[in-house]
């Protein structure tokens, strides 16, 4: 299976890397990239061919992956056009652009419908991603199992049969970690005013973290029963809940999440306009 990379940003780079690590063939990727300097970097990393432009040797493959930013993915797209016919009548194509929809880019490839919609999240970038995946009616069984090898490569999947629900992943998964780090600063913040140095607070914050989630990853319990199982009646860990209660911050999260679903909704029909 040959791969072209349409941009070579930070998300290519993890998808490549974790492709060589299952053992798939450098000689069978290349990417497609504007800027000289990330091409020299893509070539001495992985050793793979980088092209500035779209050409034939970039088109001769089974998957195109669109890996360029929302904004720039329309412009990416036109010199496709002329060629699409001759060269992209069976290609699968994967896009990782957020927001965009398949619709939109369907009309943008002349009515092409080998089309893979996923949200990748940043823990991709260490193997220990989430991905949420939506294929048009048209993409078949072993379309879709070729999308999913392909993403699997920084972590696991998830499957929707929704377009829709693909701005509430992003909501919830792909902007997800920023939730997550926005935490660690507060639990790490709080452990320097406990007059922790400044490595201990670090420590402390994320490793608390990554042993929690570890174990609601490993329990069959819910989220809901662990909490309950840390916390004793009238002990330190109620004292701090009841004042999260207070101010509201599950309810809080859970409006960001909103907001955010929202926000990936109002950016799809913006990428979309003519």
């Amino acid at each position: 299976m040959k791969i072209t990379f349409l941009g070579g940003g930070n998300m290519a780079n993890a998808l490549i890397g974790g492709l060589r690590k299952q053992g798939f063939s450098v000689a069978a990727m290349q990417v497609v990239e504007p800027v000289a300097e990330t091409r020299e970097r893509l070539t001495e990393k992985f050793g793979l061919r980088c092209c500035p432009t779209i050409d034939a040797a970039a088109l001769n493959c089974e998957v195109l992956m669109l890996a360029v930013k929302p904004q720039q993915l329309k412009n990416a797209l036109l010199p496709l056009t002329d060629q699409f016919d001759k060269h992209l009548e069976n290609q699968l194509v994967i896009s990782i652009a957020a927001g965009v929809r398949l619709a939109d880019i369907s009309r943008w490839l002349g009515g092409y419908r080998q089309l893979v919609r996923c949200m990748p999240n940043t823990p991709a970038l260490i193997g220990a991603g989430l991905t949420g995946l939506y294929a048009v009616p048209e993409v078949g069984f072993e379309g879709r199992m070729t999308a999913e090898k392909i993403l699997r490569a920084v972590g696991n999947v998830l499957w929707t049969d929704d377009e829709a629900k693909m701005d509430a992943i992003t909501a919830v998964s792909g902007s997800g970690p920023a939730y997550v780090f926005y935490f660690i600063e507060a639990l790490q913040q709080a452990a320097l005013e406990q007059g922790f140095d400044e490595r201990t607070a670090r420590i402390l914050a994320i490793e608390t973290f990554v042993g929690a989630s570890r174990l609601a990853e490993q329990s069959p319990e819910s989220a809901t029963a662990l909490r309950e199982r840390v916390t004793s009646k009238g002990g330190t860990t109620e004292a701090a809940l009841a004042m999260f209660n207070a101010g509201r911050v599950n309810q809080v999260i859970r409006a960001g999440v909103q907001a955010a679903a929202e926000r990936g909704r109002v950016i799809g029909e913006e990428m979309g306009k003519d």
